[in-house]
């Protein structure tokens, strides 16, 4: 799952940020609105997380752009006001959702986890394929009922490939997605992470390489 969180605090936005990461999350930061929009303009995001409140390009102006098209991504809006009156008002510019400051982080990233199934198209919550499960929501992965010892960024990789139902995904599509801005585009970080998921989801092996396309459950 990709998100963006878009906070002009920027201690605030790199502690979200950080959170988010250590979820499994991939996770972009921008720090105004302009920012944001640019940002969205290039990359997928299941989730937007936008503060209300930004300088320069108003989050109500950057809400309302994001909604038109400008991301497929859902969007949770953020700000100091908790009147019903302004959260009719940021739902009704196209957030889908609505946090007032200040907010419990298990809270928020609830969700998101929430708001990034609704952008998905329809997979169930539990996903399996033969002997393999993968609950995403309780970060559990078995395999015939052995619990998987996984790192955020195996995790990520199994659930995108488990969601995909057999389908190829590319490793393109994987660095996106599982990883964030940050990431080397050059890198061999998703061919090593496909080696290390392999190893620890033992025999008979479940990921196949399809050459020249990508890798598929």
């Amino acid at each position: 799952m990709r998100v963006l969180v878009v906070e002009d605090h920027a201690k605030l936005a790199l502690a979200i940020a950080a959170v988010l990461r250590r979820e499994g999350m991939a996770a972009d930061v921008a720090f105004d609105g302009a920012d944001a929009l640019a940002k969205a303009d290039v990359n997928r995001y299941d989730v937007i997380v936008l503060d209300r409140d930004l300088p320069g390009i108003h989050g109500d102006e950057v809400c309302r752009k994001l909604a038109s098209g400008w991301s497929g991504g859902r969007i949770l809006m953020l700000t100091a006001s908790a009147t019903i009156e302004d959260r009719v008002e940021g739902l009704g510019l196209g957030a889908d959702d609505y946090l007032p400051k200040p907010f419990d982080i298990a809270e928020l990233v609830a969700r998101i986890h929430a708001l990034a199934r609704r952008a998905r198209a329809a997979v169930p919550p539990v996903l399996t394929r033969g002997d393999l499960r993968l609950d995403p929501a309780r970060r559990e992965a078995t395999r015939a009922g052995r619990t998987l010892d996984l790192s955020p960024k195996e995790f990520a990789v199994l659930q995108l490939l488990l969601e995909a139902q057999g389908a190829v995904v590319s490793a393109e599509e994987l660095l996106e997605r599982a990883w964030d801005e940050l990431a080397d585009p050059f890198t061999n970080a998703v061919k090593m992470t496909i080696s290390r998921l392999r190893a620890k989801l033992g025999d008979p092996p479940v990921i196949k390489t399809v050459a020249q396309a990508g890798y598929r459950i």
